[in-house]
C-alpha cells in the first residue's frame, strides 16, 4: 500500500514541477534518471516511478527551516555526490511517515526558487496571486 500511495506522491510532484514557469523534464542520464530544469538548471531529481531505486526526490534548500524539516523526514539524507553540501536533501516517498505531496511540492517550489530567473519568479508569484 505504502508503494502505492508514494507513487501517487510522485506523480503530483512531478506534475506539479513540470506546471511551473518554463520548467522542463530530461532524463541526462538516462531513462531511470528524471529530472526537471528552469534555464538549464535542475531543481529537482526525481529518478524513475518503476526504476529499481525506491520512489524519492531531491530538491534543493537553501531556506533553513525548510532544509531542517526536509532533513527531519524519514530516511531523509543530504543528496550524494557532494550535492549535500550545497543544500540538497533527497527524501524518500515510501518510508511510513513521508511527508505529504503538499509539502514535497512546496520544498519542490522552493527548489525551483533557488535556480528560477526573477521574472519567472514573478510569472509564479503572480499566477499565485491570481488563484488565491
Amino acid at each position: 500500500m505504502r508503494v502505492k500511495a508514494a507513487l501517487r506522491k510522485w506523480e503530483a510532484v512531478r506534475e506539479f514541477a513540470l506546471g511551473l514557469p518554463e520548467a522542463v523534464e530530461e532524463f541526462p542520464w538516462g531513462p531511470e534518471d528524471c529530472v526537471v530544469k528552469v534555464n538549464k538548471k535542475i531543481f529537482v531529481f526525481l529518478g524513475s516511478a518503476d526504476g529499481p531505486q525506491p520512489l524519492g526526490l531531491s530538491v534543493k534548500l537553501k531556506d533553513e527551516a525548510l532544509h531542517g524539516h526536509a532533513m527531519s523526514a524519514p530516511g531523509a539524507q543530504p543528496t550524494g555526490y557532494g550535492l549535500g553540501r550545497s543544500g540538497w536533501v533527497s527524501v524518500p516517498l515510501e518510508a511510513q511517515g513521508a511527508p505529504s505531496a503538499q509539502v514535497l511540492c512546496e520544498w519542490v517550489e522552493e527548489s525551483y526558487r533557488t535556480v528560477a530567473l526573477k521574472r519567472q519568479a514573478k510569472e509564479l508569484d503572480a499566477r499565485i496571486a491570481a488563484n488565491g
